[in-house]
């Protein structure tokens, strides 16, 4: 049964969650250095499949119900993986800082695709002001004025763009064909166990050496995204889904963007932060805001 306010406690978790999803980039950054970047996305969901399978099966929760929903299943995985394929190359190109507000344009290619798809989610005047809004964000983000890195990044830039494309055309399939056969545990695992088999045949045809090296920075960094980030926090995140409306959830993954910026941009990585790119924050964040915005019925 859903509760209808978040007290101190969820609310605490909620921001360490978004502060934890913040500092990822820079983890597969690290990672990168050693290890090639679409096995590393294939051992992660390998490794977060793997522990969320024990887990579900310790509560007694059903793996696959039914065969419907396992074809769709291993269409969302197929989604997940080539989004997250798309983010891991995608960092090494571009910036994490200029990735987490690339990346963060996925709830407007959601809102497009759920007009054409989704009968009861339209498009609005709220929804199409947060398009817009985003718009602008990704325009000012690839002004002349960042000069010659514009260059260089843009086809790190063109991955996270697509991948954001990706995320949204799971939020829509997930929500046309899963939500109202599957458990929200359930679609997490789905993603987890059939994005795994996909990226790693796709490294096996695309990435001749996997790894070149082990150290302590590579194994903290697979430690905090296949454990922490891919399992854990997925966990939490989606246990108090099932306790809290998801309007009051989703308002908090606002803060991502702002720590990814934050942490994986500027405290781990060192990466410089120019104006133009503040700005694609606040207006991308700005339409988050209203693309999620939900106005009062008129009494």
């Amino acid at each position: 049964m859903y509760k209808a306010q978040l007290h101190w406690q969820p609310i605490a978790l909620l921001l360490l969650i978004t502060m934890i999803w913040g500092s990822n980039m820079a983890f597969v950054k690290i990672a990168s250095r050693e290890m090639t970047p679409i096995f590393m996305a294939g051992l992660r969901s390998v490794v977060a499949g793997l522990c969320l399978y024990i887990w579900m099966k310790a509560r007694r929760i059903p793996v696959f119900p039914s065969a419907v929903i396992c074809w769709h299943g291993i269409v969302t995985g197929i989604l997940f993986g080539s989004e997250f394929g798309l983010i891991f190359v995608g960092l090494k190109y571009t910036l994490a800082s200029r990735g987490y507000v690339l990346l963060y344009v996925a709830p407007f290619f959601a809102a497009l695709g759920a007009h054409f798809f989704l009968a009861a989610d339209r498009l609005n005047i709220w929804k199409g002001a947060g398009l817009t809004s985003a718009f602008c964000g990704v325009v000012v983000l690839f002004l002349k004025d960042v000069g010659s890195f514009s260059f260089e990044a843009l086809p790190g830039d063109v991955l996270f763009l697509i991948a954001g494309a990706m995320w949204g055309a799971t939020t829509v399939y997930i929500k046309k064909y899963l939500v109202q056969l599957a458990e929200p545990i359930q679609i997490l695992f789905y993603q987890l166990v059939f994005s795994a088999p996909f990226l790693l045949i796709i490294s096996v045809i695309m990435e001749d050496r996997v790894i070149w090296g082990f150290s302590f920075a590579l194994g903290f960094s697979l430690f905090y995204q296949c454990i922490i980030i891919a399992f854990l926090s997925y966990l939490v995140w989606f246990v108090l889904v099932s306790r809290y409306p998801v309007s009051l959830m989703h308002a908090f993954s606002f803060f991502t963007p702002v720590f990814g910026v934050l942490f994986s941009g500027i405290l781990i990585l060192g990466e410089t932060v120019g104006p133009n790119l503040i700005m694609a924050l606040i207006l991308v964040s700005l339409g988050m805001v209203l693309v999620n915005y939900q106005p009062k019925p008129s009494p």
